[in-house]
Protein backbone atom coordinates (compact mmCIF):
# COMPACT_ATOMS: atom_id res chain seq x y z
CA UNK A 1 0.00 0.00 0.00
CA UNK A 2 2.76 2.40 -0.95
CA UNK A 3 0.13 4.71 -2.43
CA UNK A 4 -1.25 5.69 1.00
CA UNK A 5 -0.40 9.37 0.99
CA UNK A 6 -2.52 12.45 1.52
CA UNK A 7 -2.14 13.32 -2.17
CA UNK A 8 -3.34 9.86 -3.26
CA UNK A 9 -6.35 10.03 -0.91
CA UNK A 10 -7.30 13.47 -2.23
CA UNK A 11 -7.04 12.14 -5.78
CA UNK A 12 -9.19 9.05 -5.03
CA UNK A 13 -11.94 11.09 -3.41
CA UNK A 14 -11.86 13.68 -6.19
CA UNK A 15 -12.18 10.91 -8.78
CA UNK A 16 -14.94 8.80 -7.25
CA UNK A 17 -16.53 10.67 -4.35
CA UNK A 18 -20.30 11.15 -4.44
CA UNK A 19 -21.62 14.67 -4.04
CA UNK A 20 -21.67 15.98 -0.49
CA UNK A 21 -25.03 15.35 1.18
CA UNK A 22 -27.15 18.25 2.29
CA UNK A 23 -29.37 18.62 5.35
CA UNK A 24 -29.34 15.39 7.41
CA UNK A 25 -32.44 13.34 6.79
CA UNK A 26 -33.54 9.75 6.48
CA UNK A 27 -36.09 8.15 4.20
CA UNK A 28 -36.92 5.72 7.01
CA UNK A 29 -38.49 7.59 9.96
CA UNK A 30 -37.59 4.66 12.24
CA UNK A 31 -33.88 5.44 11.76
CA UNK A 32 -32.09 8.29 13.51
CA UNK A 33 -29.77 10.34 11.23
CA UNK A 34 -26.20 10.53 12.51
CA UNK A 35 -22.72 11.31 11.19
CA UNK A 36 -19.19 10.40 12.18
CA UNK A 37 -15.84 11.85 11.26
CA UNK A 38 -13.32 9.35 9.88
CA UNK A 39 -10.24 11.38 10.88
CA UNK A 40 -7.11 10.39 8.97
CA UNK A 41 -4.21 11.96 10.84
CA UNK A 42 -1.24 13.16 8.79
CA UNK A 43 1.56 11.78 10.98
CA UNK A 44 5.12 12.13 9.65
CA UNK A 45 5.80 8.39 10.02
CA UNK A 46 2.50 7.13 8.53
CA UNK A 47 -1.16 8.02 8.19
CA UNK A 48 -3.30 6.95 11.15
CA UNK A 49 -6.98 6.97 12.04
CA UNK A 50 -8.12 8.61 15.27
CA UNK A 51 -10.56 6.37 17.14
CA UNK A 52 -12.27 6.80 20.49
CA UNK A 53 -12.98 4.34 23.28
CA UNK A 54 -16.41 5.27 24.65
CA UNK A 55 -17.02 5.35 28.40
CA UNK A 56 -18.67 2.33 30.01
CA UNK A 57 -21.73 4.13 31.41
CA UNK A 58 -23.20 5.48 28.15
CA UNK A 59 -26.70 4.42 27.09
CA UNK A 60 -25.69 3.81 23.43
CA UNK A 61 -22.58 1.80 22.47
CA UNK A 62 -21.01 1.89 25.95
CA UNK A 63 -17.33 0.93 26.01
CA UNK A 64 -17.12 0.44 22.26
CA UNK A 65 -14.53 1.73 19.82
CA UNK A 66 -15.96 4.40 17.55
CA UNK A 67 -15.28 7.33 15.32
CA UNK A 68 -16.07 10.73 16.81
CA UNK A 69 -19.69 11.46 15.93
CA UNK A 70 -23.31 11.28 16.91
CA UNK A 71 -26.87 12.08 16.01
CA UNK A 72 -27.64 15.00 13.72
CA UNK A 73 -29.09 18.04 15.47
CA UNK A 74 -31.58 20.50 13.91
CA UNK A 75 -28.92 23.23 13.73
CA UNK A 76 -26.58 21.01 11.64
CA UNK A 77 -26.91 22.00 8.00
CA UNK A 78 -25.20 18.82 6.73
CA UNK A 79 -23.67 15.54 7.91
CA UNK A 80 -20.28 17.28 7.56
CA UNK A 81 -21.43 19.89 10.10
CA UNK A 82 -22.60 17.11 12.44
CA UNK A 83 -19.33 15.20 12.16
CA UNK A 84 -17.18 18.29 12.77
CA UNK A 85 -19.36 19.48 15.68
CA UNK A 86 -19.35 16.07 17.34
CA UNK A 87 -15.58 15.62 16.88
CA UNK A 88 -15.03 19.01 18.50
CA UNK A 89 -17.40 18.22 21.38
CA UNK A 90 -16.09 14.69 22.02
CA UNK A 91 -12.33 15.04 21.59
CA UNK A 92 -11.68 18.77 21.12
CA UNK A 93 -10.64 18.42 17.48
CA UNK A 94 -10.55 21.91 15.96
CA UNK A 95 -12.61 21.94 12.73
CA UNK A 96 -10.01 24.19 11.04
CA UNK A 97 -7.54 21.29 11.27
CA UNK A 98 -9.82 19.05 9.17
CA UNK A 99 -9.72 18.95 5.38
CA UNK A 100 -12.92 17.21 4.28
CA UNK A 101 -12.27 14.72 1.46
CA UNK A 102 -15.80 13.41 1.01
CA UNK A 103 -18.34 10.95 2.35
CA UNK A 104 -18.85 7.20 2.23
CA UNK A 105 -22.12 5.35 1.73
CA UNK A 106 -24.51 5.67 4.65
CA UNK A 107 -24.19 2.86 7.18
CA UNK A 108 -27.32 1.50 8.86
CA UNK A 109 -26.83 0.08 12.33
CA UNK A 110 -28.82 -2.61 14.07
CA UNK A 111 -29.45 -0.10 16.86
CA UNK A 112 -31.58 2.23 14.73
CA UNK A 113 -29.17 4.76 13.25
CA UNK A 114 -28.33 5.68 9.68
CA UNK A 115 -24.78 7.00 9.87
CA UNK A 116 -23.05 9.19 7.27
CA UNK A 117 -19.26 8.66 7.47
CA UNK A 118 -17.38 11.88 6.63
CA UNK A 119 -13.72 11.37 5.74
CA UNK A 120 -11.21 14.10 6.51
CA UNK A 121 -7.48 14.65 6.72
CA UNK A 122 -6.35 16.03 10.07
CA UNK A 123 -3.22 18.15 10.43
CA UNK A 124 -1.27 17.74 13.70
CA UNK A 125 -0.56 18.81 16.33
CA UNK A 126 -3.69 17.45 17.96
CA UNK A 127 -4.36 19.36 21.15
CA UNK A 128 -7.20 17.07 22.13
CA UNK A 129 -9.48 17.65 25.08
CA UNK A 130 -11.62 14.61 25.75
CA UNK A 131 -15.21 14.88 26.96
CA UNK A 132 -14.76 12.58 29.94
CA UNK A 133 -18.49 11.81 30.07
CA UNK A 134 -18.43 10.26 26.57
CA UNK A 135 -14.81 9.39 25.78
CA UNK A 136 -12.55 7.27 27.94
CA UNK A 137 -9.55 7.25 25.60
CA UNK A 138 -8.33 7.92 22.05
CA UNK A 139 -5.81 6.00 19.99
CA UNK A 140 -4.44 5.94 16.43
CA UNK A 141 -3.99 2.66 14.57
CA UNK A 142 -2.07 2.93 11.29
CA UNK A 143 -4.35 3.46 8.29
CA UNK A 144 -2.41 0.82 6.36
CA UNK A 145 -3.23 -1.81 9.01
CA UNK A 146 -6.93 -0.91 8.93
CA UNK A 147 -7.08 -1.22 5.13
CA UNK A 148 -5.62 -4.75 5.00
CA UNK A 149 -8.43 -7.28 4.37
CA UNK A 150 -6.44 -10.02 6.15
CA UNK A 151 -6.73 -8.13 9.46
CA UNK A 152 -10.54 -8.32 9.43
CA UNK A 153 -12.82 -11.22 10.24
CA UNK A 154 -16.56 -11.90 10.23
CA UNK A 155 -18.08 -12.74 13.60
CA UNK A 156 -21.56 -13.59 14.86
CA UNK A 157 -23.50 -12.76 17.99
CA UNK A 158 -27.10 -12.89 19.14
CA UNK A 159 -28.81 -9.50 19.40
CA UNK A 160 -32.47 -9.11 20.37
CA UNK A 161 -33.16 -12.78 19.67
CA UNK A 162 -31.53 -12.92 16.22
CA UNK A 163 -28.06 -13.94 15.09
CA UNK A 164 -26.19 -11.03 13.49
CA UNK A 165 -22.94 -10.98 11.55
CA UNK A 166 -20.48 -8.14 11.86
CA UNK A 167 -16.91 -7.18 11.00
CA UNK A 168 -14.17 -7.17 13.63
CA UNK A 169 -10.52 -6.16 13.60
CA UNK A 170 -8.29 -6.62 16.66
CA UNK A 171 -5.45 -4.11 17.03
CA UNK A 172 -3.02 -4.44 19.91
CA UNK A 173 -5.19 -4.67 23.05
CA UNK A 174 -8.20 -3.09 21.28
CA UNK A 175 -11.14 -4.79 19.61
CA UNK A 176 -12.74 -2.75 16.83
CA UNK A 177 -16.05 -4.24 15.73
CA UNK A 178 -19.58 -3.58 14.54
CA UNK A 179 -20.40 -0.32 12.79
CA UNK A 180 -16.88 1.12 13.16
CA UNK A 181 -15.26 -1.95 11.60
CA UNK A 182 -17.99 -2.01 8.94
CA UNK A 183 -17.26 1.61 8.00
CA UNK A 184 -13.54 0.80 7.77
CA UNK A 185 -14.43 -1.97 5.32
CA UNK A 186 -16.51 0.57 3.36
CA UNK A 187 -13.53 2.94 3.31
CA UNK A 188 -11.26 0.19 1.95
CA UNK A 189 -13.79 -0.78 -0.72
CA UNK A 190 -14.26 2.86 -1.69
CA UNK A 191 -10.53 3.54 -1.97
CA UNK A 192 -9.58 0.39 -3.86
CA UNK A 193 -12.62 -0.29 -6.07
CA UNK A 194 -11.48 -0.29 -9.67
CA UNK A 195 -7.82 0.20 -8.72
Amino acid sequence: MASLTAAWLRQRFAAVAPSMPGKPQTADPALVPAAVLVPIVLRASALTILLTQRTAHLRDHAGQISFPGGRCEPEDDSPVATALREAHEEVGLDPVQVEILGTLTEYRTGTGFTVQPVVGLVAPPLNLKLDDFEVEDVFEPPLEFLLQPANFRRERAEYQGAMREYWAVPWQERYIWGATAGMLVSLREFLFSGV
